[in-house]
């Protein structure tokens, strides 16, 4: 089943009997591209674990509401996105970051700057990986998610003339870092 179908499928399957079948064919279909979106969000495995377990939670308990007019993806990348951004507030992960922040002072590696070299595998991503969040995000659902602008707008909740800023700031900082790190290998 190709991934058009099978999103018309799961559209369709959301006034299904059984929200646990549904639930499981969300969970196969985009679990992996709702861990990478909160992972690039926060940066942390153990806390885009977190949040995605926390995703498809909202998921099977919201199901009823998913608007038809929307797609799969959209729907799960916005949940997702306001998922990272309450745990972001909480105090936990306040505490939690601080203390890494602490020990990543020392001398050793840390776990999370480990998996984010894994992760960022070509020069570019690496250095999308290091924009401010709000150029990250959008670069990130633009070129791996391959989202429309319209798309992007209703993940992020804005305006479809912000996005189309903050990919124009996004590109500019890209660009000056790649001039950056050529000047620098000289």
């Amino acid at each position: 089943m190709n991934s058009e179908t099978n999103m018309d499928y799961l559209k369709y399957m959301v006034e299904s009997d059984d929200p646990k079948a549904l639930l499981g064919e969300l969970m196969t279909a985009y679990g992996k591209e709702v861990w990478n979106y909160a992972y690039s969000i926060t940066r942390k495995w153990d806390l885009a674990d977190d949040i995605t377990q926390e995703v498809f939670i909202k998921v099977y308990r919201n199901m009823h509401a998913f608007r038809r007019d929307a797609s799969v993806k959209t729907w799960l990348l916005t949940i997702t996105r306001n998922t990272a951004i309450d745990f972001q507030r909480s105090a936990f992960f306040r505490k939690v970051t601080l203390s890494d922040w602490l020990e990543e002072r020392g001398e050793r590696r840390s776990v999370e700057s480990e998996a984010m070299e894994k992760w960022a595998v070509n020069e570019i991503w690496a250095m999308v990986l290091k924009l401010p969040a709000k150029y990250r995000e959008v670069m990130i659902l633009f070129a791996h998610y391959q989202l429309s602008m319209k798309e992007m707008a209703d993940v992020l909740g804005v305006t479809e003339g912000t996005v189309k800023s903050r990919m124009f700031h996004a590109r500019q900082k890209l660009s000056k870092m790649k001039g950056e790190s050529v000047d620098g290998a000289e």
